[in-house]
């Protein structure tokens, strides 16, 4: 007697249900498998079961390279999707007011560095030159903020270079006190130099005022000297 063609449906039964779905998981995963492993090919495989449980088999050894790989391919297969009349009607459209568009910007940048003028009248030329000194006046005061960036930024430099050399300079100040050689000491005086002009050293004990009194010069007291004839005889005092 041969096996019952199986009916798709629903099955109703729920201890059923969880048996067959048992047998066919395995029986799912095994043939993936054995695909993967017969044929050489990737094979990525996700189920989910009735409770919300996953069942995953990767011949790979990253599920999540096997569904990059596989968006990569959704994509580009949409990527090439032949558009329809209608699309290629917009886009053509698109394409020719881009172009229009395109075309003015070029006729006006012409114009903007004094070609094709010819056609213009008196009134786009005003509107031209208005344009043109509004644009000259935004480039000058670009300009002149650039150059007084660039000023503040020497300044600040200068400074900075002006305090590393003093800073250089009190180093060497510095170095040359310490390389210096030291005085020679000083040599004591006597308390007797005092009197041909050498001043008496500090530490010397001060003296009275009355201890040196200066001398009174009497024109008495200097000698005289007379002449004397060697024809009368010597006075007594020396006989």
């Amino acid at each position: 007697m041969g096996r019952g063609k199986v009916v798709l449906q629903r099955i109703e039964n729920k201890i059923s249900r969880q048996v067959t779905f048992a047998k066919r998981r395995n029986g799912l995963l095994k043939k993936a498998y054995e695909l993967s492993v017969l044929c050489d090919a990737e094979v990525a495989l996700v189920l989910f079961s009735h409770a919300g449980r996953l069942y995953q088999f990767s011949s790979s050894s990253n599920m999540l390279k096997t569904l990059e790989r596989y968006q990569r391919y959704i994509f580009a297969s949409q990527d090439a999707v032949v558009p329809t009349s209608d699309e290629m009607q917009n886009n053509y459209l698109e394409y020719m007011e881009l172009k229009a568009r395109v075309e003015v910007l070029q006729h006006s940048q012409r114009n903007l560095l004094g070609e094709d003028l010819a056609p213009l009248n008196a009134s786009e030329l005003d509107q031209l030159e208005s344009q043109v000194g509004k644009t000259l006046r935004q480039i000058r005061s670009r300009k002149t903020q650039v150059l007084l960036d660039e000023l503040c930024d020497l300044k600040r430099k200068e400074q900075m270079l002006e305090d590393a050399n003093l800073t250089l300079k009190r180093k060497l100040d510095e170095m040359e006190v310490d390389a210096a050689p030291p005085p020679p000491p000083q040599q004591q005086q006597l308390p007797w130099q005092s009197d041909r002009g050498v001043p008496v050293p500090s530490h010397a004990p001060p003296q009275p005022d009355h201890f040196f009194q200066a001398l009174e010069c009497n024109p008495s007291l200097q000698p005289e000297f007379r002449c004397m004839d060697v024809n009368q005889p010597p006075p007594a005092w020396m006989a």
